[in-house]
C-alpha cells in the first residue's frame, strides 16, 4: 500500500517537474518598468535588436469580456522578442527545424495582490540549441542583478 502511495504522488508530483525543464522563471524585487527596462538593456547591450513588443496584459484585458472570462490574470505583462542573426544562423544549419526557436522571447509580468516581478522564457531543448539557452540566462541573470 504504501508503494501504490509513494506511486501515486510521484506521478502527481510530474507536470510540476516537467514544467521546469522547458521554462525559467524568476521572481526579482523590481518594479515592473524597472524590470522591463533592465531586460531591454541586457538584450540591447549584447547588440541584439527587439523585433516586437506584445503587449499580452492589455489583450487579455481587452478581450477576456468578449470570451466572458473576468479573471485578471496579470497586472503588467509584456512579451519581449528579438533574434540573433549569428546564433539563428547556427542553429538552423545544425538542424533547421529549429527554426520553431526563433524569435527568442522573454517574458515579464507582475500578478495581481503579488509584489515583485517575474522574468520567465522558454528554455530551449537539444544541443544545438545550448547557445540559445545560454543567451536567454545571461540575459535574464543579467536583468535580474
Amino acid at each position: 500500500m504504501r508503494l501504490i502511495s509513494l506511486f501515486v504522488a510521484l506521478l502527481c508530483l510530474s507536470p510540476l517537474l516537467r514544467a521546469e525543464e522547458w521554462a525559467s522563471r524568476q521572481k526579482v524585487g523590481y518594479n515592473f518598468e524597472d524590470t522591463r527596462d533592465a531586460v531591454v538593456m541586457a538584450i540591447e547591450g549584447r547588440g541584439l535588436v527587439i523585433n516586437y513588443t506584445s503587449h499580452i496584459a492589455d489583450m487579455l484585458a481587452r478581450t477576456g469580456a468578449d470570451i466572458g472570462a473576468s479573471k485578471k490574470l496579470f497586472e503588467r505583462a509584456e512579451i519581449i522578442e528579438f533574434c540573433s542573426a549569428k546564433l539563428s544562423r547556427q542553429m538552423m544549419e545544425a538542424d533547421p527545424h529549429n527554426i520553431v526557436l526563433c524569435p527568442f522571447s522573454i517574458s515579464i509580468y507582475t500578478l495581481p495582490g503579488e509584489q515583485g516581478t517575474w522574468i520567465a522564457y522558454r528554455k530551449p531543448q537539444g544541443q544545438t540549441a545550448a547557445p540559445v539557452s545560454a543567451l536567454l540566462r545571461d540575459i535574464t541573470s543579467e536583468a535580474a542583478r
